[in-house]
């Protein structure tokens, strides 16, 4: 079955390059398809109007649509990190060249648009059936930026 929900993503005039990065930073994307606007406008015709690009077999449209609209922290992209090199290795991608770090694992990458790099285990703490232990981890959580596997281990184990 053909995914039946989409994410739609507005860009002012970088839809292309954002798909070109994104699918850079995220092994296994690919970009599927360019549409051009027409002489029929509203952009300029021949130029970008629509990209289609996949991560990790998810699709994404980007949309050129003018300044009308911009990504806000009401919205963002989680990526499930499997262990603290995924999340570092997201985190530096996505935070380059004018991305910013923000609290609690989550970061507004170059286009503003905001993540939330997420290490497996983290999940595994703040759901730990020892409430005190998910509380000191979920305050440790509190405190960072980027998120450290360790560091949420100790602040559990309250080391």
């Amino acid at each position: 079955m053909a995914q039946k929900i989409t994410t739609f993503l507005w860009f002012d005039d970088q839809a292309e390059q954002a798909a070109e990065f994104y699918t850079s930073v995220f092994e296994y994307g690919r970009i599927t398809d360019v549409q051009r606007y027409s002489d029929a406008g509203p952009g300029e015709a021949g130029s970008v109007m629509l990209v289609s690009f996949e991560l990790f077999g998810q699709e994404f449209l980007a949309l050129n649509g003018g300044p009308s609209f911009r990504f806000n922290e009401a919205v963002s992209l989680q990526v499930d990190c499997a262990d603290q090199a995924e999340v570092d290795r997201y985190w530096e991608l996505l935070t380059a060249d004018g991305g910013a770090p923000g609290p609690c694992g989550w970061l507004k990458d170059r286009y503003g648009l905001s993540w939330q790099i997420v290490p497996r285990r983290m999940t595994e703490l703040l759901a730990d059936p020892d409430p005190e232990r998910a509380r000191r981890a979920t305050a440790a959580m509190l405190q960072m930026g980027k998120l450290d596997v360790a560091a949420l281990e100790a602040a559990a184990d309250d080391a």
